[in-house]
């Protein structure tokens, strides 16, 4: 089992991916599974909380290798490492599994393994995959498994696809034998959700008021109207005005400039999109007006926010 570790990997997703085989050869009393890691050049690999993990180079990989899961954490499109590519492109004609865990399926993306493929990826680096890669939509999900592609959004949620992957290959005893070993009670199911619902975020429990929080998120390129958002909910536009004010103490224009912005910061953080580009993918009318709303609201310019 290979994990292809770029700079700044998540740690708390490779540790969650990594402890559950090493459980599993504790609780089986032998070496079911043998941990290799990897970056494009060998050597330590510094994590997201500063922890050196030593890797070999990727050229090193063994045919027999069976699975490499690409271990990415807040800038996967910024890593460009020789022969990373083509690397897990030979790998992949090898008959190796190919996974990806938190933003790793943007470079199985950028390596053109995930074409009509089911995937998944972090929900904070899906906004610039999706940019990236128009042809390709991530699921919304915790894990997905097609075939010999496997992708996880990270965080704790290796876990649960661990529990799946050893249920399969030592059946769901033994798999909740290992998820007891990490007191993990609640397994999720692949198809859960990656991000408390709408409801929980906002502190928000009406369905009026929720469905047009939901369109916000959805209609960032193209924002409609305040007229058009009262009628998509059936409310008048004073009753829309009321409940923004009553629940979430902002304007219906308030919240709807800070969903875009929270977007398109994302998008200058985790894409190589131009600021013309990402003005336009939030529903700018241009760079000039994104920017002194993207300064008014966190104090830099967005050049700035990405260290041009």
């Amino acid at each position: 089992m290979g994990f292809f570790l770029l700079p700044d990997f998540a740690l708390m997703s490779y540790a969650s991916a990594i402890e559950p085989l090493r459980a599993a050869n504790l609780l089986a009393g032998r070496p079911v599974y043998k941990i290799l890691n990897y970056s494009a050049t060998g050597g330590n690999v510094l994590s997201s909380t500063g922890t050196m993990v030593p890797t070999t180079p990727l050229a090193q990989a063994p045919t027999s290798l069976h699975s490499l899961f690409v271990c990415a954490g807040g800038h996967p499109s910024q890593w460009q490492a020789p022969g990373m590519l083509p690397g897990l492109r030979k790998l992949a004609r090898w008959g190796v599994r190919m996974g990806g865990i938190s933003s790793g399926a943007y470079v199985l993306a950028a390596a053109g393994l995930l074409g009509q493929r089911q995937f998944t990826i972090h929900w904070e680096h899906a906004p610039a995959l999706i940019e990236a890669f128009p042809d390709l939509e991530p699921k919304r999900a915790r894990f997905v498994i097609d075939g010999d592609r496997i992708t996880c959004g990270g965080g704790v949620a290796p876990l649960d696809m661990m529990h799946a992957m050893i249920a399969q290959h030592l059946g769901s005893d033994f798999a909740t034998r290992v998820s007891d070993w990490f007191l993990h009670t609640q397994v999720g199911t692949s198809t859960g959700s990656q991000r408390a619902s709408l409801a929980e975020r906002y502190n928000v429990h009406h369905p009026g008021l929720l469905r047009v929080l939901e369109k916000m998120e959805t209609t960032i390129e193209d924002p409609k109207s305040r007229e058009e958002m009262a009628r998509f909910a059936r409310l008048s536009t004073r009753q829309l005005d009321r409940l923004f004010d009553q629940h979430l103490g902002k304007s219906f224009l308030e919240t709807y400039r800070q969903v875009r912005l929270d977007h398109a910061n994302r998008l200058l953080t985790q894409s190589a999109l131009t600021i013309s580009e990402i003005a336009f993918a939030t529903g700018f009318s241009n760079s000039s007006h994104f920017s002194r709303s993207y300064k008014a609201t966190y104090g830099v310019t967005p050049s700035m926010a990405r260290g041009d």
